[in-house]
């Protein structure tokens, strides 16, 4: 067999996602890793000229983003929506890529990046998952979360216990 045919095979091999002894791999991008933009835009059945309009919401809390091992930057700012809803919004945010990253408050007033940065008793609320490790994003927060007592924002990887970046959050 030639060398031209023996590298068409490997790449169509590799391209179907037949494992080939011996090939090199590259690591699959996970859906977390790449851009997010998500507006703060109201997107109701108003009319066109009010639905452009910017939500202003007011703003509640804010912080900036910090992290050692993970280097992690952006601003986090909790709104109240004119709706009521309340919103975390990342801005200007990044983030290294992993597996399984959460966006969660934490009960604490700030956090180092610990490989076990959480104990079994520090209270949590999961905001979802990291849609993605660069950008704007908005992430709803449930009813009734006392934000008082949630004053931390954490980037943190499920599957390995670790905090990706701290945003400890303060009154304007």
């Amino acid at each position: 067999m030639t060398f031209r045919k023996k590298a068409g095979l490997v790449m169509a091999a590799l391209t179907s996602g037949i494992l080939v002894p011996g090939a090199v791999l590259a690591p699959v991008a996970s859906a977390q890793d790449g851009m997010q933009q998500d507006s703060m835009m109201k997107q109701d059945s108003m009319k066109h000229d009010e639905r452009m309009k910017e939500e202003t919401g007011k703003a509640l809390v804010t912080g900036k983003f910090h992290g050692q091992v993970h280097g992690t930057e952006g601003r986090a700012t909790i709104y109240q929506a004119a709706d009521g809803r309340v919103i975390l919004r990342l801005t200007r945010f990044k983030t290294s890529n992993g597996p399984d990253v959460h966006v969660i408050l934490v009960a604490v007033k700030d956090s180092a990046d610990d490989a076990n940065f959480l104990p079994g008793k520090t209270e949590r609320v999961e905001l979802g998952k990291l849609k993605g490790n660069e950008g704007d994003q908005n992430y709803e927060i449930p009813a009734g979360t006392d934000l008082r007592k949630f004053q931390t924002v954490s980037i943190y990887c499920e599957r390995f216990n670790a905090n990706f970046g701290t945003a400890p959050l303060e009154k304007f």
